[in-house]
């Protein structure tokens, strides 16, 4: 039996007096009905700009009976048509963009390990606006200019390095362009440059911190007081470990290649609860992953974008496929926040008709103290069965086989109990389980194909 997402937690916290905020732009400061008519005047904007240029978006519109000036106010945004990543894919590789080619000065694109690439492109408006937002994202977690930031995202196609570096230089910061991989030598240049601030995947700083351990370093003990992650999905208690042994903020922010890339939300260092999300170029709405109807805020479903500033590539209606929800502004009153994202509506196993999402797994494995944070889930089928392994790492002091047994035990009840699918769990030594570099691979899918 399929069951609904769970509801993101959320932790409350006071409303934050912004006017006490130093630097803040001025729309960060604006009141909520402030943002909403700047939507409005935005939004009209991109949806004419879409349906004139953009052959995809004049045959959607016009199969929908819709056209741009029927949008009389926000809530109107509903009557037009969603737009896909196989939209993208098959107006590939120019096909949505709505100026010439020639005025795109970036090609950014995904890894295409599910079809064909796709490829999104920025005019040097577009490039400016990102960088603007990439820097407003460090303000909100706590950077300052003249911070060093250790910027350990992948550069090349992935937008997340590119993205982060021109952030931290719009700042005002010192970009350090160390990028994925070479652990040994991310840990050497932590320790000589002494970056305050370190902008990476949330399971890559986890190898990171074992190799300042290996080391002979305490971890706590480094320069570093920010941590800023992305790129995948991460729990609270993720959140927590990574504080308590690192010693630092750790800050959640949200982007997507297809919207523009890291720097569409951000926590604020001063609040932690949730990610604002820059709603003076990106309207969000949450929908019914099944229906598509729109839900009120406060309710998980589905993300949904339209880009409101966007010259090369903008989308209306884009359906990201994180499940997540909407709730007030309070470091930033007039942007809404968005939960920790719980998971993805196409990454769902389904286990013998249970629901079961990565992140589920992630924030029961992390209260087992005698398990690492390092896991791949895999799935295989016997007799015709689907069965969930999951294969975990112990703690580097290690346990003997009846402390593994014990606490395989422990981490298989807890996942029947709360998750509602029997798992077999497969503790193995410090090190076996692969570690990313860039985007954490959580599942992998071993059952036969067709």
């Amino acid at each position: 039996m399929k069951r609904k997402p769970t509801k993101p937690k959320s932790r409350p916290k006071p409303t934050v007096k912004t006017a006490k905020i130093p630097g803040l732009e001025p729309i960060e400061r604006a009141s909520r009905e402030a943002v909403r008519e700047l939507q409005l005047k935005r939004l009209k904007w991109t949806l004419k700009h879409a349906y004139d240029n953009v052959p995809h978006y004049r045959r959607a519109f016009d199969a929908k009976g819709v056209k741009p000036s029927d949008l009389k106010r926000l809530e109107d945004l509903a009557k037009f048509p969603f737009t896909l990543k196989e939209d993208l894919r098959r107006n590939y590789p120019f096909g949505l963009f709505a100026v010439p080619r020639q005025k795109i000065i970036r090609l950014h694109a995904s890894s295409g390990t599910t079809g064909k690439p796709t490829v999104v492109g920025y005019t040097r408006k577009d490039i400016d606006d990102w960088s603007r937002l990439m820097a407003r994202a460090i303000r909100c977690a706590g950077g300052r200019p003249g911070d060093i930031v250790h910027n350990a995202y992948g550069y090349g196609l992935f937008t997340g390095g590119l993205g982060a570096h021109y952030g931290a230089e719009a700042l005002g910061c010192t970009a350090v362009p160390v990028s994925g991989g070479m652990t040994e030598r991310q840990v050497q240049l932590i320790a000589d440059l002494k970056p305050a601030v370190i902008m990476v995947t949330p399971s890559y700083m986890l190898a990171i911190a074992d190799e300042i351990e290996r080391q002979g370093m305490d971890p706590r003990k480094t320069s570093l007081r920010i941590g800023i992650f992305g790129a995948e999905p991460w729990t609270e208690t993720m959140r927590r470990a990574i504080e308590a042994r690192l010693g630092i903020d750790a800050i959640d922010i949200y982007g997507l290649s297809e919207v523009m890339g890291p720097g569409v939300a951000c926590e604020c260092r001063e609040t932690k609860d949730g990610l604002h999300v820059f709603e003076d170029f990106f309207l969000p709405e949450i929908i019914d992953p099944a229906t598509g109807q729109v839900l009120p805020d406060g309710s998980p479903g589905e993300l949904v974008f339209t880009t409101l500033a966007k010259e090369g590539l903008p989308l209306v209606r884009y359906r990201t496929r994180d499940l997540t929800m909407l709730m007030p502004g309070t470091a930033r009153p007039g942007f809404r926040r968005m939960a920790k994202i719980t998971g993805r509506s196409d990454d769902m196993l389904i286990i013998r008709g249970v629901n079961v999402f990565p992140s589920q797994i992630e924030e029961i494995l992390l209260k087992e103290k005698r398990l690492a944070p390092h896991y791949v889930l895999e799935v295989r089928r016997e007799a015709n069965l689907d069965e969930l392994d999951v294969v975990v790492e112990v703690r580097p002091e290690g346990l003997d086989e009846a402390g593994r047994a014990d606490a395989a035990r422990a981490l298989a009840k807890r996942i029947k109990d709360l998750v509602g699918v029997t798992a077999r769990v497969r503790p193995v030594d410090p090190g076996k389980v692969e570690r990313s570099i860039g985007k954490a691979k959580r599942v992998i899918d071993l059952r036969p194909k067709g």
